[in-house]
């Protein structure tokens, strides 16, 4: 008597369907492997590695936790200029800040729903807490959270991170905040009342990249720079991500990389080395095409499946490493092969991107996930304040807007005067006089 195997609907056997099912109640977490390497020229490049972060308030750079269910992965590049004070006090102070604008006892999926907020509150409340310091410094800031499969990156200035995707997709998940690469920042620049053009020496041709005046900066977006007009501002580009388990290779480095080598070209670079190799291997490429003209930084990260949920034969030691960031999207994994190693088809999912510098629609998240924020707490400070106290985001919006300012979110005093500052409304700084341009 011949037994067939029962099918669903599609064709495809329950057994196969069920054991797809399991491995999918199986892969929460994905293994995180990374490596740094850094070439010092000025010293004003620092990093920040956390491989295991509690997600609560408080825990900071020295935040390792044992337990996996609640934690996170950190990864930033800081690249300071004018000196390394800005670059060193975010490095301390951000990822609390962060953490501090995410309401407690959320879901994953709220959590993962809230974070881009908090990330820009976070970046604002860092830079406004710097400035009472009056050091003028500035530093560049790309942010990376890792939370099972999903990345989220926040950046301001032109340290970048990219992704490549198990199938060898290349993903950009950083802006580039050059003035000489972002006319969009150029425009909000000298409507902001900055002036935007090149070095200019006794009115000859304008020399060098395009920079922002008073201060001679050629970034838009930095956390720091004191003498530097309120519309460099903090705001961060965010960009959130969720991987397949088949998993994918992050490439964050400082702007000493990339004036150097070109994207495709470092991720060729990295193939078949494991993450610090990787790394260690950018940063020599880096300087042997250029010299050591700068601060050169890099950090690779590895987001794969467990060891016990890989393909077989993939990956005998650093072989799995090999064969996960090699495979080119023509080379498809077969049924089988997918059902033995419980990997999904590789796909990158984009959840959420936004870009804009105006803090009334970088905090306005609609219900239901703006209703686990407090309504009465500042939302960027955290400060909380008494019914009535605070000013809606949105206060002075057009009439003809349908946005209602009665809603919040509500900024208290001091970080309203940062916002209106920011949008070049009035001026909060307490040095606007032009200054020597910064080596950045």
């Amino acid at each position: 008597m011949e037994v067939h195997a029962e099918v669903d609907g599609s064709g495809v056997p329950l057994a196969v369907l069920l054991k797809r099912e399991l491995c999918n109640q199986k892969v929460e977490k994905p293994d995180i492997l990374f490596g740094e390497a850094n070439k010092s020229k000025k010293g004003e490049d620092f990093t920040l590695l956390m491989d295991k972060c509690h997600r609560s308030p408080g825990a900071g750079a020295g935040g390792e936790n044992t337990g996996d269910d609640d934690t996170i992965s950190v990864f930033a590049i800081f690249d300071g200029h004018n000196g390394s004070a800005a670059a060193i006090y975010t490095r301390e102070n951000l990822i609390n800040n962060v953490l501090a604008a995410i309401p407690p006892n959320l879901t994953s999926e709220e959590w993962t729903a809230a974070l881009p907020r908090a990330l820009v509150a976070g970046f604002v409340k860092t830079d406004k807490d710097f400035q009472t310091k009056a050091a003028r410094s500035g530093t560049t800031v790309t942010f990376v959270i890792i939370d099972g499969w999903v990345v989220t990156v926040a950046s301001v200035g032109d340290s970048r991170c990219i992704l490549e995707s198990a199938e060898g997709t290349v993903y950009f998940l950083s802006a580039d905040h050059r003035l000489d690469a972002n006319e969009e920042e150029v425009e909000r620049v000298t409507a902001s009342g900055g002036e935007v053009g090149r070095i200019n020496i006794a009115g000859g041709a304008g020399i060098g990249p395009l920079r922002c005046w008073p201060g001679g900066l050629c970034l838009s977006r930095s956390i720091g720079d004191i003498d530097v007009g309120e519309f460099i501002v903090p705001v961060p580009h965010v960009k959130q991500v969720k991987l397949s388990n088949a998993g994918g290779r992050l490439v964050i480095a400082s702007d000493g990389v990339w004036d150097a080598l070109r994207f495709q070209e470092a991720l060729n670079y990295t193939r078949g080395l494991p993450a610090e190799a990787a790394a260690n291997r950018i940063v020599k490429e880096a300087v042997t095409s250029k010299g050591l003209r700068d601060d050169t930084t890099c950090i690779v990260v590895d987001i794969l499946p467990p060891e016990k949920l890989s393909p077989p034969l993939k990956r005998p030691g650093k072989g799995g490493i090999i064969a996960l960031f090699r495979r080119r999207p023509s080379d498809e994994m077969s049924e089988d092969q997918m059902d033995r190693g419980c990997l999904e088809p590789d796909v990158v999912e984009e959840i959420y991107e936004e870009g804009s510098a105006m803090l009334a629609r970088r905090l306005n998240i609609n219900y239901p996930a703006g209703n686990m924020f407090k309504l009465h707490d500042c939302a960027v400070c955290q400060l909380e304040m008494k019914p009535g106290e605070g000013i809606s985001v949105h206060g002075n919006m057009p009439k003809h807007s349908r946005v209602d300012p009665w809603g919040g979110p509500f900024l208290c005093s001091s970080c309203q005067v940062k916002k209106e500052a920011m949008e070049g409304k009035l001026h909060s700084r307490s040095s606007q006089s032009a200054v020597q341009p910064v080596p950045k």
